[in-house]
């Protein structure tokens, strides 16, 4: 779904009005109709001029590889919007605060898979079911997928490890006394 630009524009956030979430966004300035972009001064003889617009007046340098850049190249960045990257450091994806999470592991899903393979081979439960259950403690607030998904895994995971862990105690509070005294108590 479309972002709204006007949200984009205030604080570089927008809320999905299809799923809700909230997406943070690089925008270069030009993409937002509602922030008219100002005419970047022309360059006087002897002023640092923009990388990619020889004619503009640099007004920043880039914080990765120390090009100039003008208001129209400038991509603000940080928690303080006070670094400053190129527009070819964003596209070529080398700064980490300008790539975008191409992939997100899928906690959810490993959590519901672990037990119900190792039922395949029963004692493989033992470490698995406790392993699912801290994956699913531990996990449950991270983001689940880029794509719109949510947490039933999750709780199919910690109710299918909890069975386990029940069933795998009750087994052995049967066994050990059996085991302990194997002639039944003759």
């Amino acid at each position: 779904m479309p972002l709204q630009t006007r949200q984009l524009a205030s604080d570089g956030t927008a809320v999905c009005s299809l799923c809700g979430s909230t997406n943070q966004a690089w925008v270069f300035r030009t993409g937002l109709e509602s922030a008219p972009l100002a005419n970047p001064e022309t360059a006087l003889e002897g002023e640092a001029t923009c990388f990619d617009h020889p004619g503009n007046r640099a007004s920043a340098t880039c914080v990765r590889c120390g090009r100039f850049v003008c208001d129209f190249c400038a991509i603000q960045t940080g928690d303080t919007g006070a670094e400053v990257l190129c527009p070819s450091c964003v596209a070529s994806g080398r700064v980490a605060a300008a790539r975008p999470d191409s992939q997100l592991t899928l906690y959810d899903s490993i959590a519901l898979t672990l037990p119900l393979a190792t039922l395949i081979i029963y004692p493989f439960t033992i470490p698995a079911a406790p392993a699912s259950l801290v994956i699913s403690l531990l996990k449950w607030k991270k983001p689940i997928s880029p794509v719109r998904r949510n947490r039933w895994r999750f709780v199919a995971a910690i109710l299918i490890s909890l069975m386990e862990i029940a069933l795998w105690t009750l087994g052995l509070i049967y066994l050990i006394p059996r085991m302990a005294n194997p002639r039944g108590g003759q």
